[in-house]
């Protein structure tokens, strides 16, 4: 029986290095607009390619809220700060391994999230109550 493996190899690394940076940047640039939303005070003078930010003309222009802006882009800091985090644990080769379990995260899950720190099994058992 072959010897389960314990980490990633170093091409497997590389390509979800990929996978965040892509979806690095493309937070960065949505958090950015965001800030611009927030600080423009919801005004109509940013140039806005993201169809959540476009004013819907229903009863009137309604736009997003400044708050909503706001939480939002707490949010994608949040998210950006956790792929920085991924990039971290790459370089580090500790990348893909459950902080609970020590098991290799599946690659189906890393590549659908890529700064996920636990299993599946992990994070339901966690939810339920147990301890890490």
């Amino acid at each position: 029986m072959a010897e389960e493996k314990t980490r990633y190899s170093d091409a497997e690394l590389e390509e979800f290095k990929v996978i965040i940076m892509d979806m690095l940047e493309k937070a960065r640039a949505e958090y950015d607009t965001l800030r611009q939303v927030v600080m423009h005070n919801g005004s109509n003078d940013i140039e806005d390619t993201s169809p959540s930010f476009k004013t819907v003309e229903d009863d009137g222009a309604n736009q997003i809220s400044k708050e909503e802006a706001s939480n939002l882009a707490q949010r994608q800091y949040k998210f950006i700060q956790n792929l920085e985090a991924a990039l971290v644990r790459i370089e580090n080769k500790t990348y893909g391994i459950c902080r609970v379990t020590g098991k290799l995260i599946p690659k189906e899950r890393l590549r659908l999230v890529p700064h996920a720190t636990l299993t599946v099994e992990a994070k339901e058992m966690l939810a339920k109550g147990g301890k890490a």
